[in-house]
Formats: structure tokens, C-alpha cells, sequence
């Protein structure tokens, strides 16, 4: 438990809250939220014993383990899996003396093998690899150095050491940031066999909902509790604001402005699609909009201008760099008042088919189409990066629209809140989600009819969030997004499509469809992943039976996972044969087309038959390390 007792924390002479008394019970889930600035930071520092508390008194019951992730990217020359396994700092500390032994067969050499076994040591890769696996990095790169991999794959890398160790209480801050949405399926459904007590602050409010049976805002320097996730949080908020005042009205007109769409276009064939997405948006708003009064943020769409169907068209297209192939022969026609929702896991292509889609990335082959008068409004994380940073939000506004008054730019700006000093403050002091907000209220401003919005909202807090998808509601134009945020891409797109493979292909189900199986595929026995689980003592007599035991029936097993790996190198160099022809130009000049398209025939089925390798593989270790936990002394019984 921790036990928290009228505390206090400051910032300098700045109070972040007072008077916070509460206990978090072991196993509770608890989501945190607030405001950037409000102390979520700080409050995690305390726990951790990193600050302490300016007055009141914080406890824990007993002597728990605190597992975080760690803000310093890992750089050097251990591979994903080390590092993953330096999370659990037993095991490796048993693994350390055991080496510094060597075969000894002594008595301590045999004290550390039992200890190993009631760790549950000898599963340590396992679990590492089903971590990293989870998180979405595939097994043919688990052995690669932490060096090689991007700034958010590392981020991800000390997400898994984190969740490796063994702990009692658990803090994690935007775990999500950084995560394709099949990945925070994953995250939720692991946290969920979590047994000890989770402290979340995420500004995703689906993950939350997942995760949370608790809420403790902070708001004007006190922390408030809440019973359940974050729509009970909102919806008991709303009904406090509500009873207090009537400043929900200016939500009620914007409301009322989508009721009107709905009465205009509910039944022209040609927008009834709109119009439904728009009701059940709608629906969900209205029963939050008081929870929201108190929002910074007042923008929306300006009407787009007329152009004509389709009004982009990508015919038998593939996309990628240089030699290398991304996508394949994608067709793809988006009309006027079009909402489509991309999914698929990191690296299957999503960015590269909106680049190609904004004009950003040639195609290698194939035929992109757009119509006279398009104007596309194209959000990526690259832009926020190419913000020149010795430039205010003022300055930035009037250099991208020369011809707009310097009232105007501040009243605009303004509506993103971008207000007074903030206005005339250099970029470079503004925080990532700062950032990406000047570069929506930048691309927003140029009245696009096509919006492309490649992870809008990542570092983006609740409030504008909710305000960019209230603007989008009203918005008339088309939209093609890829998001990691539920709410967002439930509310917005009607149509669904799956980047997989280098292929586009349409989802005929909803989100929630999508959602359930990859849900069916993460789920895991309750137990499995707890990372606080006790192991009975056994005797040394014991101990060495089991482990005969063991061998005996876990040979084979481990005969097919052999097999299996060994399948995998051989289809990952026949892969690298294919796609070296592939890449080299005197192939399509000295080979037939028939040729041609047998060897990409080719390509296709060994990437199949890795992926099918693969998923083996995983099966195929998760079940060894079911047969070994059945295999474990009960109770002290063997």
C-alpha cells in the first residue's frame, strides 16, 4: 500500500497541490491525470524517493519493489534481448555467480541453482522474448544491438526492462507515445494480469479506460479521487461542473451545429455515411460536454472548397526507398466527405502510403492521381522537427501567411493557446506537445479539403485532443488518419482499411471488431506475465528430480523450437536472395515479365511462410514455458 497523508509539493516557489491524503491498495490501478505542469512528474519523484515531499508524509507498507521505465535511451552494444533481461536485477545477479563459478557442483553452486528455480530464472528468456515480442519488435531482431534501433524502438526497449522486473508497484508515464495500437492491445492486456499497484499517466484515455479502476486529477493545486476509469471520471466530473454552472452552453452550440449537418445530409445517399458517424460521435459528446467548459482551446474547419471525384487516386502503385519496397500494387480512390481509418502494425507501411498520398514520396511504379483543386493538409512528425525554433508561434503564423493581419494571426493563435507571452515565446522553449499543436493550427489554417493525419495527437493532452475531435466533426472535407488513439479514430473514421504485408485491403468489422481479436491473440492465462509471484521452497532432492523430469519431457520441445529457428534463418536468407534480385536493375532488363513476376510470386511466399514460422515460434515457446510452470513443486509437493 501507499499511503499518502495531507502532502505537499512545490516547484520552486510555484505550488503544484496541497492537502493530498489517500491510500493506493495493493493491486489497485490507478490512472493520473492532469494538466502538463499540474505535478504528475513530480508526484511519481516522490515515490520514488527522488524529492521529497515539501510537508505531509508519504509511506509504504513493507518494503516494495518500484519498477519505472528508465529515461535515458539505451545506447551501447547489448542486444534488445539483454537488455530486456537486465530488468530482472535477480536473475541476473544469480546468473553473474553462477558464471564467476563454473561448473562447480558444490553446495553453494547448488543453494543458486534453487535459487534460480524460485525466481523462476530459467523462463527469464522466454518472458523477455514474449516482452519484446509484445511490444512489437519481431524475434529475427531481438539479438540486434540496442545501437541500431530509433529513438522510439528504444523507448519501447526500456518499456519491456521495466515490465521485466519483478515489482510491487509499478509507474509508467505515456507508455503509449510511442506504441502502434496493436502493441497498446498488448500493453493493456498484460497490465491487466499485473498483480501489483499501477500508477498511469497517459493522456489516452481508451488506454486508461482499459487499464484504470481509479482516477486522481489535478486540478488548481488539489487532487481529487474518482471511482472507475475515465468516462466515469468525466461523466462524475461533468455532472459536479454542471450543478455548479451553466458554461456548457458554448459546447451546446457547437453541438447543435453538428445536429445540423445530421438534419441536412442524414438521408443523401451520398453523405448518409457522414451522418452516422457524426450521430454516433455525437452521442458520446453529449453526455462529456460539461466535463470540457473549461477547455483553452475554441477552433474549427472553415468550409472546403469544391473538387470534384475522385479526388485522389493511386492506381497499382508501389511505394518505398531506393531498392527497398514497402507497398504493392495499392489501389486506392478517396472522394469528398471520405473518413478512413489505417491500421497495421509499426513498420507495415502506413507513413509511406500517406506520403505518397500527400505528394511527399515519389512511387516507384504505378500512377498517382489528384484533381484539379486539391488542397492537402498533411500532419506528420516530421514537421513538428522542421519548426524553425528561434521562431515565436507570431513570427512562425506570419511566415507561412505573409498576407494575414497581426490581429488576426493573434486571435487564431489564440484558439490553440497560443496567448499572450506564449504568442511571442521561441519554439524552442515549447514542449513536444506544443509543438505539434503549432504545426496543427498551421496546417488547419490553410483550409485544406483532404486532411492527412499521420499520429496527430502524440503528446497531446485530453483537452486537445477533445477539441480536435469535436473540429473534425464539423469538418467537410475528407480525411485519411492513422492514430493510436481510439476515441479519435472511432469518432472520425467510417471506413476502415489494413496496411499489411506491403498490401492495402479493406476491414469489413468496426474498430471494436479489430480490437476484440487482437485481443483473442495477446490473451495470456491470468497468471502468466504477474511479476510478483511467490515460489514455494523446495528441497535440493526435489529440485534435482524435477529438472530430470524437465529434460525428459521438454526435449522435444525444445527439438521443435530448434527446428524452428533454424527454419527462420533459412527463410530469412532465401528472403535476402529474392529481394537482391529484386533490388538490382539488370534484372528488368535482361529477364521476361513472366520471370519477373514469379520471383515476386516467390518473394510473397517466403514472406508468408516466415511470418507463419515465426507465429510458430512464439506458440511454440509460450507453450514450453506453460509445461515447465506445470511442471513446478505446489505447495511444496513435487
Amino acid at each position: 500500500m501507499i499511503r499518502f497523508r495531507n502532502v505537499a509539493l512545490r516547484r520552486g516557489r510555484y505550488l503544484l497541490f496541497e492537502g493530498f491524503s489517500a491510500d493506493i491498495h495493493d493491486g489497485e490501478k490507478v490512472g493520473l491525470i492532469g494538466d502538463n505542469g499540474t505535478g504528475k512528474s513530480s508526484l511519481f519523484e516522490a515515490v520514488l524517493g527522488r524529492i521529497d515531499t515539501d510537508s505531509g508524509n508519504l509511506e509504504f507498507s513493507g518494503n516494495p519493489r518500484i519498477a519505472h521505465v528508465a529515461q535515458q535511451a539505451p545506447d551501447g552494444s547489448a542486444t534488445a534481448l539483454d537488455h530486456v533481461l537486465d530488468g530482472d536485477r535477480e536473475y541476473r545477479k544469480i546468473e553473474r555467480l553462477l558464471s564467476e563459478r563454473g561448473n562447480g557442483r558444490d553446495q553453494a553452486g547448488a543453494d543458486l541453482y534453487g535459487r534460480m528455480e524460485d525466481i523462476d530464472g530459467y523462463s527469464a528468456p522466454a518472458r523477455a522474448t514474449r516482452l519484446l515480442s509484445g511490444l512489437g519488435f519481431p524475434v529475427s531482431i531481438h539479438a540486434q544491438p540496442c545501437r541500431t534501433f530509433s529513438g522510439g524502438w528504444r523507448v519501447r526497449l526500456n518499456l519491456a526492462q521495466a515490465l521485466m522486473g519483478p515489482s510491487e508497484i509499478l509507474l509508467l508515464d505515456e507508455p503509449t507515445n510511442h506504441l502502434d495500437l496493436d502493441a497498446i492491445v498488448w500493453l493493456e492486456e498484460w497490465l491487466r494480469g499485473y498483480a501489483g499497484s499501477l500508477i498511469v499517466v497517459s493522456h489516452d484515455r481508451a488506454f486508461i479506460d482499459a487499464c484504470c479502476r481509479r482516477i486522481l486529477h489535478i486540478e488548481n493545486s488539489r487532487i481529487r479521487s474518482y471511482t472507475g476509469n475515465y468516462s466515469d471520471f468525466e461523466r462524475q466530473r461533468a455532472a459536479r461542473l454542471e450543478s455548479q454552472q451553466a458554461l456548457h452552453l458554448s459546447q451546446q452550440r457547437r453541438i447543435a451545429h453538428m445536429e445540423d449537418y445530421i438534419r441536412r445530409f442524414r438521408y443523401k445517399a451520398d453523405k448518409a455515411r457522414q451522418a452516422q458517424s457524426r450521430i454516433k460521435a455525437l452521442e458520446k459528446l453529449k453526455r462529456v460536454a460539461p466535463a470540457h467548459v473549461h477547455t483553452p482551446f475554441s477552433f474549427r474547419f472553415s468550409p472546403c472548397s469544391r473538387v470534384s471525384d475522385p479526388m485522389l487516386t493511386l492506381d497499382r502503385v508501389d511505394a518505398g526507398y531506393g531498392n527497398r519496397r514497402v507497398l504493392e500494387s495499392v489501389d486506392l480512390s478517396i472522394s469528398g466527405g471520405d473518413r478512413i481509418g489505417l491500421l497495421g502494425i509499426n513498420g507495415a507501411g502506413k507513413s509511406t502510403l500517406m506520403k505518397v498520398m500527400a505528394g511527399e514520396l515519389d512511387v516507384l511504379s504505378g500512377a498517382r492521381r489528384e484533381a484539379r483543386n486539391l488542397q492537402i493538409g498533411y500532419f506528420a512528425q516530421h514537421q513538428v522537427e522542421q519548426l524553425d525554433l528561434d521562431l515565436t508561434p507570431l513570427q512562425q503564423f506570419q511566415r507561412r501567411y505573409p498576407s494575414a493581419a497581426t490581429r488576426e494571426a493573434r486571435d487564431y493563435l489564440g484558439g490553440f493557446d497560443f496567448r499572450g507571452d506564449k504568442a511571442r515565446e521561441p519554439i524552442s522553449l515549447f514542449s513536444g506537445g506544443e509543438r505539434a499543436r503549432l504545426v496543427l493550427a498551421l496546417l488547419i489554417h490553410a483550409d485544406p479539403n483532404l486532411l492527412i493525419l499521420d499520429e496527430p495527437t502524440n503528446h497531446l493532452d485530453m483537452e486537445m485532443r477533445h477539441a480536435l475531435g469535436m473540429a473534425i466533426q464539423s469538418y467537410t472535407g475528407a480525411i485519411i488518419l492513422v492514430s493510436h488513439d481510439r476515441r479519435l479514430l472511432d469518432s472520425v473514421a467510417d471506413r476502415l482499411m489494413i496496411v499489411d504485408g506491403g498490401r492495402v485491403a479493406p476491414f469489413m468489422d468496426d474498430l471494436d471488431a479489430y480490437i476484440r481479436l487482437l485481443r483473442q491473440s495477446f490473451r495470456q492465462p491470468a497468471s502468466e506475465d504477474s511479476a510478483t509471484t511467490t515460489r514455494p521452497q523446495t528441497s535440493r532432492k526435489a529440485l534435482r528430480r524435477i529438472q530430470a523430469q524437465r529434460r525428459q519431457q521438454l526435449k522435444p520441445k525444445r527439438d521443435s523450437l530448434q527446428e524452428l529457428e533454424n527454419r527462420i534463418d533459412r527463410l530469412q536468407a532465401l528472403l535476402q536472395e529474392v529481394q537482391a534480385v529484386l533490388n538490382d536493375p539488370a534484372t528488368y532488363e535482361q529477364e521476361s515479365t513472366m520471370r519477373i513476376r514469379e520471383t515476386i510470386a516467390r518473394q510473397d511466399r517466403i514472406r508468408r511462410d516466415l511470418h507463419e514460422a515465426e507465429a510458430r515460434w512464439l506458440q511454440a515457446s509460450e507453450e514450453l514455458e506453460q509445461i515447465e510452470r506445470q511442471l513446478e513443486p505446489r505447495n511444496g509437493k513435487v
